[in-house]
């Protein structure tokens, strides 16, 4: 609770407030009283005919009505908790911002305040959001609530049928309250059917309970249906909630984040992390009311950081597999290529020719590596540089030799080497078989 809540209790009409918030909370137990009597006294103990059918009639009754009840007091006893004084604005700065000439001004003293708080929501103008109450910088789905006098982190609605604020700190338990409370009302009516019919065919009086004890089964099915009836829709509705990572004031009124504007789906991580943000992680706790929720409250993960694990994910991956030279988009990508594989000539990369090569680089000058051929063709190869060295050319019928080679070549699926001569096919070449092959399998253009 806030402090002008304490305020308010130290008055006399704070405290009759303060008596009158309980009363639907006390009705409810009146009504849970009545309903234990009217079935453990009056439909299996004076009841019952079948004594083993009453024993397990009562197991069950009693272990649906204790998980009630138990999820039922943790709603209301639980604490909305209190904010840290890290999110709490000085005085002087809330006097400097109070006094601001414009909202732009206003923004620029939040975001600063800010920048070190993992907020992501935001205001219509795109400013952090302020309690002027509470003097706060509010927490990711945190709210201010009027009945509780403080703002509430990840607050669902106010609840007077518990009391309490339905917030991060309890959002599980009263999901387990409508749960249980679904089960234990079903679990009665379903018990009580057989008698509610005797009554209306055979005449009250065939039964075999006297008096208003028949009364009291016949209105115990009655209630316990209406209160299905209201209960069914409701946790349906925290289901479908929980299921999409939503609060019942995000579904009227759409957070608005920093990057993205207006979301509903924000934080929608997918059905089962979503349950599992609530619910926790362990499923042996999944259906007991303890505490068991993911996180602190202030801060949650977002639809856009699931999407970009999701898009991230299949790097990663290729990183595993082994340290890559260079990426495709990074600078020189040839430069770490040529030297590093004889090129395929299957032509499978956009139907160029592997050696038509266009380096990146922006060096004038780069040293090419130089791949060897086998040795049936690496004194042909000596003789053509040494041609070069000394200022003479091939003959035109050498020339004419090494065209139809290249035709051969080609026409076999012969491997292609790159020196440092140009680039020149020759015919019939094997692979080198431990040469290593480029990352991708295809030399990039």
């Amino acid at each position: 609770m806030g402090n002008d809540d304490h305020r308010r209790r130290k008055t006399p009409c704070g405290f009759c407030m303060a008596v009158f918030k309980w009363i639907p909370v006390l009705f409810i137990t009146a009504v849970i009283a009545w309903s234990y009597y009217a079935y453990v006294v009056e439909l299996c103990i004076r009841n019952s005919q079948n004594s083993i059918g009453m024993i397990f009639m009562l197991l069950f009754y009693h272990l649906f009505l204790t998980l009630f009840m138990w999820s039922y007091w943790r709603t209301i006893m639980t604490s909305v908790g209190r904010i840290p004084d890290q999110w709490r604005i000085p005085d002087e700065e809330v006097t400097r911002l109070f006094r601001a000439d414009s909202p732009e001004t206003q923004k620029r003293i939040l975001n600063n305040f800010a920048r070190d708080l993992p907020v992501t929501n935001r205001t219509m103008n795109g400013s952090v959001r302020f309690c002027e109450k509470c003097k706060i910088i509010k927490p990711d789905r945190a709210h201010h609530c009027s009945v509780c006098s403080c703002c509430v982190l990840k607050m669902d609605h106010h609840c007077p049928w518990v009391n309490n604020c339905v917030n991060f700190y309890n959002y599980k338990y009263f999901v387990l309250f409508l749960g249980y409370a679904l089960v234990y009302c079903l679990y009665v009516a379903f018990t009580s059917l057989h008698d509610f019919v005797e009554f209306w065919k055979v005449g009250a009086g065939q039964l075999n309970a006297t008096g208003m004890g028949r009364f009291h089964i016949l209105f115990l099915f009655f209630i316990a249906i209406m209160f299905a009836i209201s209960l069914v829709s409701l946790f349906g509705y925290h289901i479908y909630l929980v299921l999409v990572n939503r609060t019942t004031l995000e579904s009227f009124r759409a957070p608005i984040f920093r990057v993205g504007g207006p979301d509903k789906n924000g934080y929608n991580l997918g059905r089962y992390a979503n349950f599992c943000e609530v619910f926790g992680d362990d499923w042996q706790y999944w259906f007991l009311p303890v505490f068991s929720s993911r996180g602190g409250g202030y801060s949650y993960k977002t639809s856009s950081d699931q999407s970009r694990v999701t898009t991230t994910s299949p790097v990663q991956r290729y990183d595993a597999m082994g340290d890559t030279p260079t990426s495709r988009l990074d600078g020189n990508p040839t430069d770490k290529l040529i030297g590093a594989s004889p090129l395929d000539t299957t032509n499978h990369h956009h139907n160029q020719s592997p050696h038509q090569v266009r380096s990146t680089s922006d060096q004038p000058t780069q040293q090419l590596q130089v791949v060897q051929p086998p040795s049936p063709y690496r004194d042909e190869l000596d003789e053509r540089q040494e041609h070069l060295a000394n200022g003479q050319s091939l003959s035109p019928s050498t020339a004419a030799v090494k065209s139809s080679q290249l035709a051969e070549g080609g026409a076999n699926g012969a491997a292609v080497y790159i020196d440092i001569i140009g680039d020149h096919p020759l015919a019939g070449a094997n692979p080198v078989k431990d040469s290593t092959s480029p990352p991708n399998g295809d030399l990039p253009v």
